[in-house]
């Protein structure tokens, strides 16, 4: 068995005496010096971690000022952070970790006729965007963290997106800036006027000739200090603010800025060209900006998991196009497909099939981290930018670099601005793997330079980069960047070793702290996905923090509890910097027993959303209930626990008595004591239990000695706890539709068979393992047969957390295959079945497990054959089995129950079914919006027994 995990320890640093009180003395905002807020930002979304003294949440501008004052006479660096998802590892920081995304995260003015916006910098691009959609404009820079990224952020590493050859780089759209040094001294910003702190202008006078000449011309050229924008002779005068962008908040602090937005299309169509390799659309690429597009963006076959409806080739250029309508688009994208030299194309205007297209796009970031065969892929060479028109070569270079270096990595990207993303399986875990690392750095840095491109196209240089600036502008230009530094922030307390004087880019690994290969964590699931590797999984959060979206994406369902809580801690992001840390044992010192990790992941309600929502596939639920093994292990769990852990032994034992039992569950006295000793929420009611089970029906139904001819014309059945004790009429429902479709009959189950959920979900692992053997052991499954289950989160865990728990019992790896949910198996095994047509609109809940782990497209056509019509709602219900009856948990799980599904079933149409196939989607309609949802099965049944054709 497992034994308690020991971390490797080494020693952190501690803030100067005196430090933390005099800062909670001068500003009014969050001061956290505790381990959580520590652990929660020594990463950002790169290969490096650092270690920081504490974080502040600044209230305002004068937040900031004072605290920039009390850093600098604490000696304390300061790095400036937004949603640190910054790739090059600038949003790490040894000091103080100013947090912008808290408080300061408002859109001051928004000027239509100027067509200008005033914000704070931890204002959200998405938030800003759609604050401009009502006028028709959008702020054109859009990377794909669009959801999550900050305006601070994007200033701060001068971002493009996909958008940039319509509408350029941060710094093409900012006009004002409001920035504090170091210090507290405020300066405002502004084109033609004053170029920065005294000193400034006399450094660019002195070096005009070398100003001039040093700087590739390139439309992505990211990298360094973009000194040339100070020169006289730029258009409309010096401009401090495009030199500022990109400063990696090396410079000063954004406390405002003043933007500039763009017309936004009434309409929009996308061609998608297909090419016969990478290099093939590359060299297309520039081509095509002749017509004016919005976006060139390209990416070849190796990223694609699934061929998603996109045309023939094995590399593809998307090429977005506007108009004032539909028809105007489409039209524009048409003259580009007859254009383009391509093996195939087509145009795609349904919103909802670009979305899909995009999404493939946009999620590259994170799925391009595992290769094909799941080897870890790293970000150091993420955005590298040469000019379009060299492109083509680029990339066959690099290919053969990477092949030079027994490296791989997927391509893709930018490709009308010549900027290239890639992530690469570099070895970062042993010491020989990170030699290569820079070996194939300093080689690639040349094969850049020499093509006239640039080391960042969008992301900066941050730690992965900035050494090796010289070899693109040469020494003596990398040393006025270091003058310019200074000028701005001469006691180097912003974000140093970002830049100017950078830090070696083989240093501040993340991995280094991880145990290794010989030093595995014994843990209790299997973690396939991972070589049975705890650590592994854990690596898999690269930080792009799709998580963090604070308004659900469509149908997604992560992450629920962040949405409510919109704290870090409370992010699937959040929590696996923990489990990293609680790993590396320097912030968080007692590993599984850490009190800080259990508390993050109190509030994580299991949906198993991250599973699939998550471009890398982090899954927290396993996460969770791997650490609450651990955490209470030979200790006294809650008392939650004991109640709805171990809920089906209890409901076996109570089913006899399930009348009396019903009866003293309305007294309220009564009621009430039961629930505070099982550790339940008071505001939640006991569900009631059937006075007839499942299976003690489906026994009677056949009859004593009932004998089955043949095993070819039956049906399996899964009598999951929820159907077997507390909605059996979904069961009943279940057999009726089953033996009408397919005219097969359905075996009673055996007796004693669960598939460990609620052990799992809170993480009595050794008795789910227990559970688990013995339902192998009686469940008797017959060769070729499915199994159905008509409970999403059953059909869940033996689909996933019983090979995962058992991977050694082959007989696990078949029980796991052979789940099918109604709607798929009817689909599979009685496809000619025409279900009855019922016309009527639908609202209600898809199952976060269903989603997560099953998918939902069968139910969905299904219920167009039927004639249900509509989506139901995305996110999580907020129940989530025990999370929901758990006390200390009701105002989030409300909150969950309040961001989709019950706005939905509220505003639904009169006679709308209300459809929820999981017991706990049920229960919470039920005791929060009073409302009777209904189990697929149940309304089909209904169907059959009208007699619908």
């Amino acid at each position: 068995m497992a034994e308690q995990h020991r971390p490797h320890r080494r020693p952190t640093a501690e803030a100067p005496d005196g430090f933390a009180a005099a800062l909670r003395s001068a500003v009014r905002g969050e001061a956290d010096f505790g381990p959580t807020a520590r652990a929660l930002t020594t990463m950002d979304a790169s290969n490096y971690r650092r270690v920081p003294l504490g974080v502040l949440a600044p209230r305002d501008a004068d937040d900031i000022a004072a605290a920039l004052t009390v850093c600098q006479e604490y000696g304390v660096p300061v790095v400036p952070r937004g949603g640190g998802t910054s790739i090059a590892g600038q949003a790490t920081g040894t000091g103080l970790v100013l947090d912008l995304t808290r408080h300061l995260r408002s859109i001051l003015a928004l000027d239509p006729a100027a067509r200008t916006a005033t914000v704070q910098p931890g204002v959200i691009l998405d938030d800003l965007r759609a604050a401009a959609a009502p006028h028709g404009l959008t702020f054109g820079p859009d990377p794909s963290t669009h959801s999550r990224c900050t305006l601070g952020g994007m200033i701060g590493n001068n971002s493009c997106g996909a958008h940039s050859v319509a509408w350029g780089t941060t710094a093409d759209n900012v006009r004002a800036l409001e920035v504090v040094r170091y210090g507290g001294e405020a300066l405002r910003l502004e084109q033609g006027r004053a170029v920065g702190p005294h000193g400034v202008r006399e450094l660019i006078g002195a070096h005009l000739a070398l100003l001039r000449t040093g700087y590739p011309d390139l439309p992505r050229r990211i990298s360094g200090y973009a000194l040339d924008a100070l020169l006289p002779e730029h258009p409309g005068g010096p401009d401090p603010v495009r030199a500022f962008c990109g400063s990696e908040g090396t410079l000063a602090v954004v406390t405002e800025a003043t933007v500039r937005l763009v017309e936004a299309p009434r309409a929009r169509a996308l061609a998608v060209l297909g090419y016969a390799d990478e290099s093939a659309a590359a060299e297309a690429a520039p081509g095509l900006l002749p017509y004016r597009p919005l976006t060139v963006e390209g990416m070849a076959a190796d990223l694609v998991r699934e061929p998603a409806g996109l045309p023939r080739g094995a590399a593809w250029l998307f090429v977005e196009t506007g108009g004032a309508t539909p028809a105007e688009a489409r039209a524009h994208a048409e003259r580009i497909l007859r254009a383009a030299d391509a093996v195939d194309g087509t145009v795609v205007t349904d919103p909802a099939g670009q979305r899909a297209l995009w999404r493939i796009r946009e999620d590259a970031s994170g799925t391009a981290t595992r290769m094909p065969d799941g080897t870890e892929a790293w970000p150091g060479w993420e955005d590298c930018a040469v000019p379009p028109a060299r492109l083509g070569p680029y990339l066959r270079d690099f290919r053969a670099l990477l092949t030079q270096h027994g490296l791989r990595g997927t391509p893709y990207g930018h490709f009308g601005d010549g900027c290239i993303h890639v992530r690469i399986d570099f070895d970062l875990l042993t010491p020989a793997g990170v030699s290569r690392f820079r070996r194939f750095s300093e080689e690639l840095a040349d094969l850049v330079v020499a093509h006239g491109g640039s080391l960042s196209g969008e992301h900066g240089d941050g730690q992965a980069r900035a050494e090796l600036l010289p070899r693109m502008y040469g020494d003596e230009l990398v040393g006025i960047f270091g003058r310019f530094k200074d000028l701005w922030d001469p006691d180097g307390g912003l974000n140093p070793g970002m830049l100017a004087r950078p830090v070696p880019l083989d240093t501040n690994l993340r991995f280094d702290v991880l145990p290794g290969p010989g030093r595995p964590v014994d843990v209790e699931f299997g973690y396939p996905q991972d070589g049975g590797d705890f650590a592994g999984a854990v690596r898999r959060c690269v930080g792009v923090a799709k998580c963090r979206t604070e308004t659900a994406p469509g149908a997604g369902v992560m992450c629920p509890s962040y949405r409510v809580t919109g704290e870090e801690a409370h992010s699937t992001r959040g929590r696996a910097r923990l489990l990293h840390e609680m790993l590396a044992g320097e912030v968080i010192t007692d590993g599984w027993r850490n009190t800080e990790v259990r508390d993050a992941l109190d509030l994580c309600l299991s949906c198993k959303g991250c599973r699939s929502d998550c471009p890398v596939g982090v899954d927290m639920a396993t996460y969770k209930a791997e650490f609450l093994h651990h955490h209470y292990r030979g200790r006294l769990r809650p008392a939650a626990h004991y109640a709805l852990g171990r809920l089906p032994r209890w409901l076996r034992l109570a089913a006899p008595f399930a009348r009396p039992l019903n009866a003293l569950a309305r007294i309220r006295p009564l009621a009430a004591l039961a629930k505070r000793l099982a550790g339940i929420t008071p505001e939640r009611t006991i569900p009631e239990l059937a006075t007839e089970t499942y299976s003690r029906w489906l026994r009677g139904r056949h009859g004593k000695g009932t004998h089955i001819v043949s095993s070819s014309r039956v049906v399996q059945v899964w009598a999951d706890t929820f159907t077997e004790h507390l909605s059996p009429q979904v069961g009943r429902a279940g057999v009726r539709v089953l033996e009408e479709a397919t005219g097969r009959t359905v075996l009673p189950p055996p007796s004693g068979v669960c598939c460990g959920l609620t052990y799992v979900s809170t993480g009595q692992l050794d008795a789910a393992r227990a559970v688990m053997r013995r339902t192998l052991d009686r469940i008797g499954l017959l060769p070729g047969h499915p199994l159905v289950v008509l409970e999403p989160s059953c059909a869940a865990t033996l689909r996933t957390d019983l090979p995962e728990l058992l991977p050694d019992d082959p007989r696990a790896r078949e029980l796991a295959f052979s789940v099918r949910t109604l709607a798929q198996y009817l689909e599979e095994y009685a496809p000619d079945w025409t279900p009855p047509r019922l016309d009527r609109p639908a609202v209600g809940q898809t199952h976060c497990h269903q989603h997560a782990v099953l998918g939902d497209a069968a139910e969905r056509r299904l219920r167009e054959r039927m004639g249900l019509t509509g989506e139901l709602s995305g996110g999580c219900c907020g129940l989530a089995g025990n999370f929901g009856f758990e006390k200390g948990h009701w105002g989030v799980s409300v909150a969950c129950a309040e961001e989709q599904l019950l706005p939905a079933v509220r505003g639904a149409e009169p006679g709308a079914e209300v459809l929820a196939d999981g017991f706990s989607c049920r229960t919470q309609l039920d005791q929060l919006a009073g409302r009777r949802a209904r189990h697929l099965a149940e309304v089909i049944a209904e169907g059959l027994e009208d007699g619908r054709p």
